[in-house]
């Protein structure tokens, strides 16, 4: 949603406040649009201010759109990651050319749009890559690049629309709240929810009936009958709350709920502290995130990918903005268990 003038007043979800931007004589709709596509804009204070509006806050619902593989890997226990939009700032986008400038793989040949639907557990998770914030995305060379470039102004490439993106903090992975969704669109323009996800379970459960089921053939490794699909990666990131002195694995379900992860309802006590929890480390003095590892190698994620140290490591442009390497454990160094708290 976008508002327009300067004493607008609106009726909105406080969870997902409105792009507002205040027009005026000087200040028109085309010249707003040809600011947020011009990088010679990102340190602009009008544009910081209009970009400002769109926040994100604990409930926020927040959408990633996915090719087919990638939908397979979230099935799998893939996290969210990386590029990612409000749900209000692309509701308007319904069929899959649409959402064709969204994709994070660089690719736009598909009958069917798919999208990872989540509500934010805290704003503290999101970055707005504008300005000095991952300013060296937009300075990567197109050869080292995915998708459309990162412009630094905080929206996405668009001659038509005003959209503003985000990213993960530091691109890490975040868990996956209660209640997340796996979409499609296809071209019809319905929204089709195909999987909701069960968190103590750590899987999916189909929701599509049989007249949308025919969605899923295209998606590799995954059979459009079976009901449940359990996630057979445990992901890099969790979340950890505490009872009193007693610590537990965490589920979020934002904006309220913030509970113990457990199979019986009766033990999903809430917990009174919540915090993030993943690993980090250094290679070739690059900050990273540890995704995986073994004793002898770990696939690494850049924190602040620019081109000094995606050259440094030799990483690899897997996404728009994603930049993944695997490395020797023996020559990290300050490998480390990194906790982000939360503010309950």
């Amino acid at each position: 949603m976008t508002v327009t003038g300067e004493e607008t007043a609106v009726g909105t979800d406080p969870l997902e406040p409105p792009l507002m931007a205040p027009l005026r004589r000087d200040l028109t709709w085309d010249r707003v649009q040809s600011m947020t596509q011009s990088a010679g804009h990102r340190d602009d204070a009008v544009l910081q201010r209009i970009r400002s509006t769109a926040a994100v806050r604990r409930g926020t619902r927040m959408m990633k759109v996915l090719s087919a593989a990638q939908l397979a890997g979230h099935l799998a226990g893939w996290l969210p990651y990386g590029f990612c939009y409000r749900a209000c700032d692309i509701a308007h986008l319904r069929t899959p050319a649409e959402l064709s400038l969204l994709r994070t793989d660089g690719a736009s040949d598909s009958d069917v749009a798919y999208a990872l639907r989540w509500r934010a557990v805290d704003p503290v998770d999101y970055e707005t890559p504008m300005a000095e914030v991952q300013s060296g995305l937009s300075a990567l060379p197109a050869h080292s690049r995915v998708g459309p470039m990162v412009l630094g102004t905080g929206f996405t490439p668009s001659t038509d629309d005003l959209i503003p993106e985000f990213v993960t903090a530091g691109f890490a992975d975040l868990p996956l709240p209660a209640n997340a969704q796996l979409l499609a669109y296809p071209g019809t323009g319905d929204e089709v929810v195909l999987y909701t996800y069960q968190p103590e379970q750590h899987g999916w459960l189909r929701l599509a009936g049989p007249r949308w089921r025919h969605l899923l053939d295209g998606v590799p490794g995954v059979s459009p009958d079976r009901e449940y699909v359990p996630c057979t990666d445990a992901g890099s990131a969790r979340l950890v709350g505490r009872i009193n002195e007693h610590e537990y694995q965490a589920v979020a379900d934002p904006p309220e709920e913030f509970r113990v992860r457990a199979l019986t309802r009766a033990a999903r006590y809430p917990v009174t502290t919540l915090s993030r929890r993943a690993e980090q480390a250094l290679w070739r003095t690059v900050p990273c995130w540890v995704l995986q590892r073994d004793d002898s190698w770990a696939r690494l994620r850049l924190i602040r990918p620019d081109a000094d140290t995606v050259s440094a490591v030799g990483a690899r442009c897997y996404e728009r903005g994603v930049y993944e390497v695997w490395a020797p454990v023996r020559e990290l160094v300050d490998h480390h268990v990194a906790e982000l708290a939360y503010e309950l």
